[in-house]
């Protein structure tokens, strides 16, 4: 049983939830994200989000029209995996389409670019094997500028 805390934007409070793995998550729609999809490989008894990221996915899923594989979600940031800054640490991110085809996967980020649910979708030359999203709550400088990747993997 996981501790799931929704931050609720609509009324500015905290919502408190528990719910077996195989359950789907708080605002999720016709149980399309189980909570051990979006626990992923966290070991935390307690999981975080907001109901936007939850009605963005649920949006996301819709506009896909398919199921979509996750492979990250949540994470705390002890568990590591990712940046100092990672949206998964807020639970507000997802890295999906790890196990779909690369027609499959190309079509998943089209339509997460497409969708406008959420605030950002990592370009596809930093994540060829998957479609990293999320709902933060500002934009990044990869907003302001457009970046180039070298073949060892560095921004210029």
């Amino acid at each position: 049983m996981a501790k799931i805390i929704i931050f609720n934007n609509d009324t500015d409070r905290m919502e408190t939830y528990y719910r077996g793995e195989a359950e789907p998550m708080p605002y999720n729609t016709n149980g399309t994200l189980k909570v051990r999809e979006f626990r992923g490989s966290s070991k935390s008894n307690i999981l975080w989000t907001t109901k936007r990221t939850m009605q963005s996915w649920n949006s996301q899923r819709y506009i896909y029209g398919g199921p979509i594989p996750v492979g990250f979600a949540f994470k705390r940031p002890y568990e590591g995996g990712h940046g100092n800054q990672s949206q998964h640490y807020a639970g507000t991110a997802f890295d999906v389409g790890q196990t779909l085809s690369n027609t499959q996967r190309n079509r998943l980020y089209n339509s997460a670019v497409n969708s406008g649910v959420w605030a950002f979708v990592e370009p596809k030359s930093l994540t060829p094997t998957w479609v990293h999203f999320d709902k933060r709550f500002r934009k990044t400088s990869l907003f302001n500028r457009r970046i180039s990747i070298t073949k060892k993997g560095k921004c210029k």
